[in-house]
């Protein structure tokens, strides 16, 4: 493969801008395979090794695909023209572009997943691939159980009727109740839709399972690799489908 500048490689792989790049290289932030870079030094991006503080940089050709832990307040689009803080913020470390999996919206938190694998991210968007999401949902108020019974039943959105849900009640009292809702289908906002539609308000949402995916004890903004099985478990088509 033909060599490139080592500031256009790190800006290649989303790490940091050309100038800064520079910037990190004549600070000895930076190294090849062990060495420090030299400003101008062109490299490798399939053979050589490099890191910035110590944490290496992924190549190019590297297939990856992450969960994410997604704080509320984040958006999922990879820039946001109006300066609201993204999801790429928070694997910025990981030294290659990923690119969320479908969405979570900004007051939503919890399993996002990102990758860098086009093909894996049209089929996993696909209706064949489409996967059970489950929610952790919190309401105001005390859910009637007329409310939750209606919530596992089809709804009109957009002129289209949804699946039905799986909807169990948590906890509750007289402030708020916590549901958990499984979706085996995926529409615009359609928690939050369906649950102002029988006259409940959600103050939190977050996705804790997508398949066989949970997010377990993941720490919130923090992200871990998804193994090769996981990965080939998202791959299986949906027999209903």
């Amino acid at each position: 493969m033909e060599k490139i500048r080592i500031s256009k490689f790190l800006s290649d792989r989303g790490v940091m801008s050309r100038r800064a790049a520079d910037g990190e290289i004549e600070k000895g932030n930076v190294k090849v395979n062990g060495t420090p870079a030299q400003l101008g030094q062109k490299i490798d991006p399939v053979t050589d090794t490099v890191t910035v503080n110590g944490k290496k940089v992924g190549r190019g050709d590297e297939k990856v695909c992450l969960v994410l832990n997604k704080p509320r307040g984040y958006v999922t689009t990879m820039h946001d023209e109006r300066g609201r803080k993204s999801v790429s913020d928070l694997v910025s470390e990981l030294g290659i572009r990923v690119y969320p999996i479908g969405r979570l919206d900004r007051d939503s938190e919890g399993l996002l997943l990102m990758t860098n694998d086009g093909e894996l991210a049209n089929m996993l968007t696909h209706p064949k691939y489409h996967k059970p999401k489950t929610y952790d949902v919190t309401v105001e108020g005390k859910a009637s159980e007329e409310q939750i019974e209606r919530l596992g039943k089809p709804f009109k959105l957009d002129g289209y009727i949804t699946k039905p849900a799986e909807v169990k009640r948590f906890t509750g009292d007289e402030c708020t109740t916590v549901l958990q809702i499984k979706l085996f289908e995926g529409r615009n906002r359609q928690i939050r839709r369906m649950c102002e539609t029988v006259g409940l308000k959600v103050i939190a949402l977050k996705r804790i399972s997508i398949g066989d995916i949970n997010l377990g004890k993941l720490p919130t903004g923090k992200w871990k690799m998804l193994t090769a099985e996981q990965i080939e478990t998202l791959k299986r088509g949906n027999d209903n489908a």
